[in-house]
């Protein structure tokens, strides 16, 4: 192997995925999520779930679509099997998280009742366009190739973390480090399908190895493989590994970055973002959204402006 060092990559907004077929890229360009048996649950929010309760926005009900106002349900796709973010409560078929807590939320300040609904996550942007799903509150990064066919609302920010076995014994230090090195995954995530694309260009440019990937459907078997010995790191969304690394004591953080808002997606032709977005501009400000990050050692990702189709 090649040991030509490689600067690290400065911070940067995450670009749009290119891809000739638009919806071919807009599902494989979810933000590190993996695929799950599909289900379905719904509630009502505070007194059922933990989510602490919020009054109705009235001013953003009323901006709500007919078909919405007529049925007070809103369906949510959501992945799972990804704790902070979002995973069954052990032994149950009940969904918690910070994505469906801050679904729960929106439901709770629209005035509606929230059905969520467990996907494949390369099945949600089908799904919204389908008609299946209103929404989705999945950790999706906003792209411009995204808001062709998508609208947003940034409701929290989340980066890159690399988790790697525990004294880090490739002396992995940043992104530049893992030229080379065997690297766990999450199938058709934003690092991916993003972030590994652009490493590998500046590994090849210094002389060096690409990434030797392993692509994998949930982080729990990327961190069994870490574990084990058959990689030696695995790059994903930030919450998810920080999270594993702090229930695991044989895995560490070797490098955190590329922070930027995620945002609810929902189809252009819905006329539900105006909706959204006035319940996140009033939510992001409350005890409630602070609480529910909180909960899940989260408090970092909150975000103080909740902007509409603002391309990362």
């Amino acid at each position: 192997m090649k040991t030509h060092p490689v600067p690290p990559r400065p911070e940067r907004t995450r670009p749009a995925a290119s891809a000739a077929v638009v919806l071919g890229a807009l599902m494989l360009a979810v933000t590190a999520c993996g695929p799950t048996a599909p289900a379905t649950s719904s509630d009502k929010g505070g007194q059922d779930t933990g989510v602490p309760a919020v009054a109705v926005n009235e001013g953003a009900s009323q901006l709500l679509p007919e078909s919405i106002k007529s049925t007070k349900v809103l369906r949510v796709a959501i992945p799972t099997n990804e704790p902070p973010t979002q995973f069954y409560r052990e032994g149950t078929q009940d969904m918690t998280g910070t994505n469906p807590d801050v679904a729960r939320l929106i439901g709770q300040s629209l005035g509606v009742k929230v059905e969520i609904h467990v996907a494949n996550f390369d099945s949600i942007i089908p799904g919204l366009a389908a008609g299946r799903y209103d929404m989705t509150v999945s950790s999706m990064t906003p792209t411009a190739k995204r808001m062709e066919v998508l609208d947003f609302v940034d409701y929290m920010q989340m980066g890159n973390s690399i988790a790697v076995p525990s004294g880090n014994p490739q002396g992995i230090s940043n992104e530049g480090s893992l030229c080379g090195k065997k690297v766990g995954l999450l199938t058709g995530s934003y690092q991916l399908t993003v972030n590994v694309p652009a490493t590998d260009k500046d590994c090849t440019a210094a002389g060096n190895d690409r990434i030797q990937r392993s692509e994998f459907q949930d982080t729990r078997q990327a961190i069994s493989a870490l574990t084990s010995g058959r990689l030696d790191a695995v790059l994903a969304d930030s919450p998810i590994l920080d999270f594993a690394a702090k229930q695991n004591p044989s895995i560490g953080i070797a490098a955190k970055y590329d922070f930027t808002p995620v945002g609810v997606g929902m189809p252009k032709d819905s006329n539900l973002v105006k909706a959204v977005s006035a319940a996140l501009s009033t939510l992001i400000k409350s005890d409630s959204y602070r609480k529910v990050l909180a909960k899940y050692g989260l408090e970092s990702s909150a975000i103080t402006d909740a902007r509409v189709n603002f391309a990362q």
